[in-house]
C-alpha cells in the first residue's frame, strides 16, 4: 500500500507502539518510518508548538520503525504496529458550506427534509433560479449579495446559504482530541442515517499561536438525512465513533510546500462498494469562496483561543448526486465500502466504512495518552 507520493517532503504523524500500547511521533527518512518521541516534543501538538518545528523534525535523532508502506498494510490492532491519525491533543474542528457550488447541495438537503426523493426536483428548481452564478463566488462580496437577494426572491433562501456567501463562516467540532481515526481504519456511520456520503477535505494543521504548519487530508463523514432534517442535528450527524478519519501524515510547510500548494491542491476521491459499486469524485481547492487564512481567523483569535493548537477540515467541494440504488435518491453508503482520498504531494487515505455502533470503540483518550507518557518519561 503506498500512502506517500512525495516522500522527500517533510512529514510528520503517529503510530501506536504494541510494546507499549501508546503513541509515538514519528516522522519519514527514506521511505522509512522513525520514531522521534522526545521529552522536548512528546505529542505533535508539542512539535507543532515548536518555533521551528520543520527544524526540529530534521535535526531530531529517532529510531527506525520499518518501511511506511508495510506499516500502513498493518491491520488497526492494538497488538500491531500501525498508522494513528497525525494528530493527538488538538481538538478538530471543520468549515462547512466553503464551496458555493456544493453549497447547493446542502440547501437541497434543509429543503427536503432529509429526504433523498424529494431532492432531484429541489435541485432542478435551484438550478432554473441561480443557473451558474455560484461558480467561483466570492463570500461576502456584492455579487453573492446579489445572489442572496435572487435566492429570497425565489423563497430559496436558507442558513446553508446565509454561512456558504455571507460574511461568516460556518466553524463547527467535528470530534474531540484523541477521537480521530487513520488510514486503514473503519470510519463509521451512525446507524439511523440510510443517506450519507464521504467528504474529501484538505485538513490544516495549526498551532496555539494561529500559524498555519501544514496539511493533511481528511473525510468529515456526512449524514445528509440528519443534518438535513434540522441544522440543530449537526453534532448528532457530524460526531460519532469513527466518524472522522485523518491521514496518512501531515506535511510539514517548508520550501517545497507551502501554502499555497494548499491552495492549489486537487482531491480526487473513489469508493469502491463489496456490491460492485465504483464512483469517483473530484474537490478542487482553487474553487474554495473562502480563503484558507480567513477561515483560520474565523476560528481562532481573541474571540477563541486553543492552548493545544487545533486541526481544521476545510470543506469540499464534493457533493454526489449519481444515482446507486433507486432513480432520483443518488448516492449513499453501503457497509463494506472502501474510500480513497487522494492528493497530489499530501498522499492518500484510506478507510472502509461501517456502521459507528460496529466500529472498534474509541477507548485511548487525553487521561491515557497522559499516562503513557509518563510511564516513558517523556513529561517533564
Amino acid at each position: 500500500m503506498q500512502v506517500i507520493d512525495t516522500p522527500e517532503g517533510l512529514w510528520l504523524g503517529r503510530v501506536w507502539l504494541p510494546q507499549v500500547q501508546g503513541p509515538a511521533v514519528v516522522t519519514l527518512r527514506d521511505g522509512q518510518v522513525v520514531d522521534i518521541t522526545c521529552p522536548q516534543a512528546p505529542t505533535v501538538s508539542h512539535v507543532l508548538d515548536l518555533a521551528d518545528p520543520a527544524q526540529h523534525v530534521r535535526a531530531c535523532s529517532g529510531t527506525v520503525l520499518g518501511a511506511l508502506d508495510t506499516i500502513a498494510a498493518n491491520p488497526v490492532d492494538p497488538a500491531q504496529l500501525h498508522l494513528l491519525a497525525p494528530c493527538d491533543l488538538q481538538p478538530v474542528k471543520a468549515c462547512g458550506v466553503t464551496f458555493a457550488r456544493s453549497m447547493v447541495e446542502r440547501v437541497i438537503e434543509e429543503k427536503a427534509a432529509g429526504d433523498p426523493a424529494r431532492a432531484e426536483a429541489i435541485r432542478a428548481r435551484v438550478a432554473q433560479a441561480i443557473g451558474d452564478s455560484l461558480r467561483n463566488l466570492r463570500a461576502g462580496s456584492p455579487e453573492a449579495a446579489e445572489v442572496k437577494r435572487t435566492l429570497q426572491a425565489e423563497g430559496l433562501w436558507s442558513q446553508y446559504l446565509e454561512v456558504g456567501i455571507g460574511p461568516d463562516a460556518e466553524v463547527f467540532t467535528k470530534c474531540p482530541a484523541m477521537a480521530a481515526v487513520g488510514t486503514g481504519a473503519a470510519v463509521g456511520l451512525h446507524p439511523v442515517s440510510r443517506w450519507n456520503n464521504p467528504e474529501p477535505e484538505i485538513v490544516l494543521a495549526v498551532a496555539s499561536s494561529g500559524r498555519i504548519m501544514g496539511a493533511t487530508l481528511g473525510n468529515d463523514v456526512n449524514l445528509r438525512d440528519v443534518e438535513g432534517r434540522s441544522a440543530l442535528l449537526l453534532g448528532k450527524a457530524k460526531d460519532n465513533n469513527a466518524s472522522c478519519a485523518i491521514g496518512p501524515l501531515i506535511r510539514l510547510f517548508d520550501e517545497s510546500f507551502t501554502l499555497d500548494d494548499v491552495r492549489r491542491a486537487e482531491l480526487t476521491l473513489t469508493v469502491s462498494g463489496t456490491d460492485g459499486f465504483h464512483m469517483t469524485g473530484h474537490s478542487s481547492m482553487s474553487e474554495i469562496s473562502r480563503d484558507p487564512e480567513e477561515l483560520v481567523a474565523q476560528t481562532i483569535g481573541r474571540h477563541h483561543q486553543y492552548p493545544d493548537g487545533f486541526m481544521l477540515f476545510l470543506g469540499t467541494l464534493f457533493a454526489p448526486t449519481e444515482d446507486r440504488d433507486t432513480p432520483g435518491e443518488g448516492f449513499t453508503h453501503k457497509t463494506g465500502d472502501v474510500v480513497t482520498i487522494a492528493a497530489p504531494g499530501l498522499g492518500q487515505l484510506t478507510n472502509t466504512v461501517q456502521l459507528s455502533t460496529e466500529a472498534p470503540e474509541w477507548t485511548f483518550g487525553t487521561r491515557r495518552l497522559m499516562a503513557s507518557l509518563a510511564g516513558r518519561g517523556l513529561l517533564g
